[in-house]
């Protein structure tokens, strides 16, 4: 028997795209090394989405207003959060090795 996931539908569907969306352009290939750059100046863990989300990184990358991450998350139900947070951890599990390699210190756990 193969194991499938539980499907659970988003409740905020335009926030949750925005947001999604907006993490999309902060891990596209031309924007993902600024990415990682602007964490690593302000010393916070690829895995720390929360600090991620107060220090505006994702809005700084994608090239969106301060604040503009934060709040849709903010906006988000529990559920869609977690589905975020989901979402976000397999975007920063499909940066390049050799990315992961050079920012070593923000990928690692201690």
């Amino acid at each position: 028997m193969i194991f499938e996931p539980g499907v659970i539908k988003v409740e905020k569907e335009r926030e949750f795209g925005d947001l999604k969306a907006a993490m999309e352009k902060a891990f596209a290939a031309d924007r993902v090394t600024k990415y990682l750059k602007e964490l690593d100046s302000r010393k916070i863990r690829v895995r720390n989405l929360d600090a991620v989300f107060a220090a505006d990184a994702i809005d700084a990358a994608a090239g969106d207003k301060a604040g503009t991450a934060r709040s849709l998350y903010g906006s988000l139900p529990v559920s869609d959060q977690a589905q975020m947070r989901e979402f976000y951890l397999s975007k920063i599990e499909e940066v390049d090795p050799a990315l992961r390699a050079k920012f070593h210190k923000l990928y690692q756990y201690y």
